[in-house]
């Protein structure tokens, strides 16, 4: 699928040098392909996209700034010319379904060879999803996330420890919201207290 009017411009996001280091040469192999921007924060992704006007970008999940699926649901917004490819180390079912819903058009794990990574590229460039299979099979059998998203962001909050206060003060809630939020998403993990709640939710890609 050759670009119209030249390579398909690709930014790729990746907190870590070295990977994102291999993959932009990896992919500056291809002849289709031109690695226009690499950033290493999410909060670094749409001004990179408003500065150099990829065509797609490839975004890690775990960033600092914001996270990779958070970086994708502004680009769809502020840059929408620009699709997306999520490209993680973390197979978590829920990732997937959170990453569709912010808009992204393709999903691939981070041991994909690098062929496949570049036709990911051409395929979500072209309007197509690309969503690796066995991550979709295992997203339909966990089912959707059970968490509303002010559960999830109280179990955010509570993954150090933090005390109720100090959850209700940095999301300007009251002690008996925050506790109640804290109680509703222990009963939908079907755990018993909320370090395991924060556990299941992690594992199964909820927060």
């Amino acid at each position: 699928m050759k670009h119209l009017s030249g390579p398909i411009r690709v930014l790729v996001a990746d907190d870590q040098a070295l990977v994102r280091g291999a993959v932009a040469a990896l992919l500056s192999l291809e002849p289709d392909l031109e690695v226009v921007a690499e950033v290493e924060r999410g909060d670094q992704v749409v001004v990179a996209a408003r500065a150099n006007a990829p065509d797609v970008a490839v975004l890690d999940i775990e960033m600092p700034g914001i996270d990779g699926i958070a970086a994708a649901e502004i680009l769809r917004r502020e840059v929408p010319s620009c699709r997306v490819l999520i490209v993680t180390t973390f197979g978590r079912p829920g990732y997937l379904r959170r990453a569709m819903e912010s808009g992204a058009s393709g999903f691939i794990v981070k041991d994909a060879p690098a062929k496949r990574l570049a036709d990911a590229i051409r395929r979500v460039h072209a309007g197509l999803r690309v969503v690796d299979p066995e991550l979709a099979a295992e997203s339909l059998a966990v089912g959707e996330n059970p968490l509303t998203p002010r559960e999830a962001d109280v179990l955010r909050e509570a993954r150090d420890g933090s005390s109720v206060a100090e959850i209700a003060t940095r999301l300007f809630l009251g002690d008996g919201t925050v506790r109640n939020y804290l109680s509703s998403a222990i009963g939908k993990t079907g755990t018993r207290n909320r370090v395991e709640a924060v556990h299941i939710a992690e594992q199964k890609g909820w927060l």
